[in-house]
């Protein structure tokens, strides 16, 4: 089994015990955002530089909050072998 960490204002939280939590502008749960391609927004033309809207980022819906975080320094994907 797959668990899906997030580092949420300093807080590592397992995504995928949270019924409410959804990722990405298609709002699956964190299971089906990663078997599904793990999609975050990073553009490869920017319309702007040295600009955060334009920076890579995870969008997560979590206990009625609407975070924008950086898949590679906040998101850990941990696998539980038997």
């Amino acid at each position: 089994m797959k668990h899906i960490y997030a580092n949420l204002l300093g807080n590592w939280v397992n995504l995928t015990s949270a019924p409410d939590c959804v990722i990405g502008e298609s709002r699956l749960s964190p299971n089906a955002w990663y078997e599904e391609n793990a999609e975050i927004f990073a553009p490869i033309n920017r319309t702007s530089k040295d600009t955060l809207y334009q920076f890579p980022y995870v969008h997560i819906y979590y206990q009625g909050k609407d975070y924008k975080i950086n898949p590679t320094v906040h998101i850990q994907i941990v696998t539980e072998t038997n």
